[in-house]
C-alpha cells in the first residue's frame, strides 16, 4: 500500500479552520456533499467522502476498505484490525459488553453521577464538561480496565492528547502534534504496562486481567495487543461520550423547547441522545485504506488510497433523512453513523447511551434551569472530534434554590 504514515489525522480540512466553523461545521458539509460528494484534497493526500450511500458502501466492504491505516500512533488495537483477526478479537472483548455487563453498571453510573453533581449543588454556575461529561466516562472507563480512579486526569489529559487535530497545515504545527501524541502514547503504554503486570501476577475482575487470560487460535495476545486495546478503550469510551453529553446539553440550551418536551416525558431521553448523535456527532469522521483499485462515485480509487468518510455529513444527508436540518426528537428512523457501520460498529456504543442517557435524565432533575454563560466557547482542537472544551452553565436548582 502506498501510506505508510499519513498525517490526515491531524491535519485540518481547508475549509473548516474557523473557531465558528469548527463550532458549527455543518453548512460546510452540506456544501460540499451538493457540490461533489467526493473530492481529493492534495494538501491531505486523501479521498473526501460526503454522501451517506457512499460512505456506508465503505465501510461495509472491509476486504476492499482497509482499517489497518498508517496513524500517528503505532500499537496495534481492534480498530485498525481487519478479519479474521478482527472478527475472533471482537468476539473476545464483547464479553465485557455484553447487554448483561452493561446493566450491571447503570447504578454506577447512577451514582457518579449524583455525586459530581453534588459537588457543585451550591454552587450558582458549573461547568458541564470539567464537572460532569469529562469524569463520569473517565471513571467508568477506569473501573472496566481496572485502573485507578485517582489517575483520571492523568488518563484524560493523554486521551485528549491523542484525538487532538493541527491548527494548521504548516509542518510545524504538524510536528507539534504528532510529538505531542507519541509522548502521550508512551506515557499511556507505561502506565498500562505496569497495570498489565499486576494482573499478570494477580489477576482481578475487570477486562485487562480477561484479555490477558484469553487466547485466540491457541494464543494469547501480545503485549502490544494488550497495550493497543487498552488505549483505545480509554480514547474511544472517554472522547465519544464526553463529548456526546456535552453536545446534548449544548444542544438543550440552544433549543428550550427541547427541554420542556423531555421534562414532561423522560421516556423521550433515549430519543434526545440518538437524535443529539446525529444532530451533534462526537465523531465526525471514519478513515479507510483501498486495498485495490475501484471506482467510488465516477472517482477513480487507486490502491493504498486513503479515504476519510464524513459521517457528520452523512448525518445530514437528505437522500437519508427527512428535515436533516431540524433536530427533530420525533424522527421515526435514525440510522445514522456515528458509532461507525459494518465490523467496527463501536464496542462501546450501548455504554456510551446508557451513560448519557443516566447523566442527562440526572442533570434535568437536579436542575429546573441551566443557560450557557460563555460569551464564545472554545472548539476541541481536532480533525475529527466535534465538542467544546468547557461548557459553563448557570443553573437553578428544582427545589428552588440557585
Amino acid at each position: 500500500m502506498k501510506v505508510k504514515e499519513n498525517y490526515v489525522n491531524v491535519i485540518p480540512m481547508k475549509e473548516i479552520r474557523s473557531t465558528d466553523d469548527l463550532l458549527f461545521p455543518f453548512p460546510i458539509y452540506n456544501e460540499l456533499r451538493a457540490q461533489t460528494g467526493i473530492r481529493y484534497d492534495e494538501t491531505r493526500k486523501c479521498w473526501d467522502l460526503f454522501r451517506y450511500a457512499d460512505i456506508q458502501s465503505v465501510l461495509k466492504q472491509p476486504k476492499l476498505f482497509s482499517s489497518q491505516r498508517g496513524r500517528s500512533t503505532s500499537k496495534t488495537s481492534i480498530l485498525t484490525m481487519d478479519p479474521p483477526k478482527h472478527t475472533k478479537m471482537r468476539a473476545l472483548v464483547n464479553k465485557a459488553f455484553t447487554p448483561k455487563a452493561i446493566k450491571q453498571l447503570e447504578e454506577k453510573i447512577k451514582d457518579l453521577s449524583h455525586d459530581l453533581l453534588k459537588q457543585v449543588e451550591h454552587e450558582h454556575t458549573f461547568d458541564v464538561v470539567h464537572d460532569l461529561a469529562a469524569p463520569l466516562p473517565v471513571m467508568i472507563i477506569a473501573e472496566l480496565l481496572g485502573a485507578e480512579v485517582k489517575d483520571r486526569q492523568f488518563i484524560k489529559k493523554h486521551s485528549d492528547a491523542l484525538v487532538a487535530g493541527a491548527k494548521d497545515e504548516s509542518q510545524e504545527a504538524i510536528q507539534a502534534v504528532v510529538d505531542m501524541q507519541k509522548r502521550a502514547e508512551e506515557e499511556l503504554s507505561d502506565y498500562f504496562l505496569h497495570l498489565i503486570q499486576k494482573r499478570t501476577e494477580a489477576p482481578a475482575n475487570d477486562l485487562i486481567s480477561l484479555l490477558i487470560q484469553a487466547e485466540i487460535d491457541g494464543e494469547q495476545l501480545t503485549e502490544n495487543e494488550l497495550l493497543g486495546f487498552c488505549i483505545l478503550l480509554l480514547v474511544a469510551g472517554n472522547e465519544t461520550t464526553t463529548n456526546l453529553i456535552t453536545n446534548t446539553v449544548r444542544l438543550l440550551t440552544e433549543q428550550p423547547d427541547i427541554v420542556e418536551a423531555v421534562r414532561e416525558d423522560s421516556s423521550l431521553i433515549p430519543q434526545l441522545t440518538e437524535e443529539t448523535l446525529r444532530y451533534y456527532p462526537p465523531v465526525q469522521a471514519i478513515g479507510r485504506i483501498a486495498t485495490q483499485n475501484v471506482e467510488i462515485a465516477g472517482q477513480q480509487i487507486q490502491k493504498g488510497d486513503y479515504l476519510i468518510g464524513w459521517i457528520a455529513s452523512a448525518n445530514r444527508d437528505e437522500q437519508k433523512f427527512e428535515d436533516p436540518e431540524t433536530f427533530r426528537l420525533d424522527r421515526k428512523s435514525n440510522p445514522h453513523m456515528s458509532f461507525g457501520f459494518g465490523i467496527h460498529f463501536c464496542l462501546g456504543a450501548p455504554l456510551a447511551r446508557l451513560e448519557s442517557n443516566i447523566a442527562i435524565e440526572i442533570l434535568l432533575n437536579t436542575f429546573k434551569e441551566f443557560k450557557c454563560t460563555a460569551d464564545s466557547l472554545k472548539p476541541i482542537q481536532s480533525t475529527f472530534v466535534f465538542g467544546v472544551k468547557e461548557f459553563p452553565v448557570q443553573v437553578l436548582r428544582s427545589e428552588g434554590r440557585s
